[in-house]
């Protein structure tokens, strides 16, 4: 099991979302968020008078998924979220993490099967 970890542009939730169906991958949690990266939070359009905003606003969403559906939902977020062919600076990122248990609590279970 392993939890995946998108911070993604918000405008792009709606193709990520359906592309995440059609991968039979249902189950996530949005939150909003706040961030930079190597951008700085600076604005990156050519030609505008450079701007500093500290905090850039994302998206956050998180995904717990089995093992076979790692590579598919990584694939499905990468599609989702980069704009253009060769993506742009604030695409986002995407964090795997090991997943040691899961329990659903309306019935107790545990494991891949809580999933």
């Amino acid at each position: 099991m392993k939890l995946i970890i998108a911070i993604v542009q918000p405008h792009k939730l709606d193709t990520i979302k359906r592309r995440l169906n059609r991968i039979e991958v249902t189950r996530l949690t949005i939150m909003d968020c706040q961030g930079f990266g190597r951008q700085q939070g600076k604005s990156d359009m050519p030609g505008a008078n450079e701007v500093q905003l500290n905090l850039r606003r994302k998206i956050q969403l998180q995904i717990a998924v089995n093992e076979e559906f790692v590579e598919p939902t990584i694939e499905a977020l990468v599609a989702g979220a980069k704009s253009g062919e060769a993506g742009t600076i604030g695409d986002g990122k995407i964090f795997v993490l090991p997943l040691d248990d899961c329990i659903r609590v309306r019935t107790g279970e545990r494991g891949p099967d809580a999933i």
